[in-house]
Parts: structure tokens; C-alpha cells; sequence
């Protein structure tokens, strides 16, 4: 299990609450894709800024690339991104099978 020491994470504290995260949600032999999450509170801060930008300062300085992946329609995201140097390589589509079935919704004698 990494530890804090491996520096795959970084976060901002507000006495003793965790207001952002950054870390590596994926991590290949030449790459390591950083997922970020804020609370409410802490947005406009640039809290979440500040934890990428020290996540991919470590990624680098393991010999990594850093990356980042997000839909095409999440501009807070592509905008947090692009801030500390991501630059858009290529776009994704995303697919899904549909909507999961809701057990609830199946009736009683058809679950028999």
C-alpha cells in the first residue's frame, strides 16, 4: 500500500479537514493519470491548483509523464488542467452499455 511518502498524492488541509486531492488514480510504467476532487468549500481557492501542480512537480521527478483525462464537456476540468501545463493530446468518447437495471423496478414474480 503507498504511503505518503511515495508521493502519488498530495491534499489541502483546513483544521484537520481534507478541502482537496490530488492523486494517481492510474499509474503505468511511463505514465500516471491524476485525478483531483474538492469539497464544496474549497472551491476558488486554488487549493485543488496547488495539489496538482505538487503531484506532477513528484510524477516528473519519478521520470513519469504526467496525464489527465476528462470528457470533452467538463470545462472545470479541462480548465483545472490546463492551468498548471496539461495540453490537450486527443479527445475521448466515452461508451456505456445504458442505464443499470434497478432491482426495485423488477417485479416480484419475475425475480422468482
Amino acid at each position: 500500500m503507498p504511503t505518503a511518502a511515495d508521493a502519488k498524492a498530495w491534499a489541502a488541509f483546513h483544521r484537520g479537514r481534507v478541502l482537496a486531492v490530488a492523486c494517481s488514480r492510474f499509474t503505468g510504467s511511463r505514465c500516471e493519470d491524476v485525478a483531483c476532487a474538492t469539497d464544496p468549500s474549497g472551491r476558488r481557492q486554488h487549493l485543488a491548483l496547488a495539489c496538482v501542480a505538487g503531484l506532477t512537480a513528484d510524477i516528473a521527478a519519478r521520470g513519469r509523464t504526467a496525464t489527465w483525462s476528462c470528457s470533452t464537456a467538463n470545462r472545470a476540468s479541462r480548465l483545472l488542467a490546463w492551468t498548471p501545463g496539461f495540453r490537450l493530446a486527443r479527445e475521448y468518447v466515452h461508451h456505456t452499455t445504458g442505464a443499470a437495471a434497478v432491482a426495485a423496478s423488477v417485479p416480484e414474480h419475475a425475480a422468482a
